[in-house]
């Protein structure tokens, strides 16, 4: 929610989204957001309380969006599950790719992530695998929904010089692979369309 009509609040969101992608988050202050921005430490204090309400902020559209989807899943079962999952994640995944980036780059420090108001990430995880790998209880299918989502979450962190129709293309028809499913042409080709 903007506090003036300049605009302050979305470019200080702005700069620092992308000062932390290149800097890291530890590696970014305040002082730098401020002066990128052209304002006053203060304005940017006015805005935001410290660094970390920045990336709550910044990160918090990301969390809604896995919590709207895992609440869409847990109606689902079986290969309905895992193609929906994949298809939403593959999404979320390249609609957020910077965010996904700065979370990426700073999970080995947990400390900075922020609490985003909603349950765990650690359940949230277990609920997408179980619904990427059809609800199977087999360790070969959670194993490859776990390679599967990881791999859409690396490369989604990752610089890649592809624009996002190859990248989605690719993302689902490997993803889909991985979980021998093979690519449902239809709602590939549909899903491609949507760019």
């Amino acid at each position: 929610m903007a506090r003036t009509s300049s605009g302050l609040h979305e470019r200080l969101l702005a700069s620092a989204l992308r000062l932390f992608v290149s800097r890291g988050f530890r590696g970014t202050s305040l002082a730098d957001i401020a002066a990128d921005v052209g304002c006053s430490k203060a304005s940017l204090l006015y805005h935001f309380s410290n660094k970390e309400a920045i990336l709550t902020e910044l990160l918090m559209p990301v969390g809604n969006e896995v919590f709207d989807l895992d609440a869409r899943l847990a109606e689902l079962d079986g290969e309905e599950a895992a193609r929906t999952a994949v298809h939403s994640f593959v999404g979320i995944t390249l609609r957020f790719r910077r965010e996904i980036k700065l979370l990426f780059d700073n999970l080995a420090d947990v400390s900075c992530l922020p609490d985003l108001g909603v349950e765990t990430i650690d359940g949230i995880r277990d609920r997408l695998v179980d619904a990427v790998a059809g609800r199977s209880t087999d360790p070969r299918d959670r194993i490859a929904a776990s390679i599967a989502l990881g791999g859409i979450f690396a490369t989604g962190a990752a610089d890649l010089p592809y624009d996002d129709r190859t990248l989605r293309e690719a993302l689902l028809t490997g993803a889909l692979r991985t979980l021998d499913l093979g690519p449902d042409r239809a709602g590939l080709d549909s899903e491609l369309g949507k760019n």
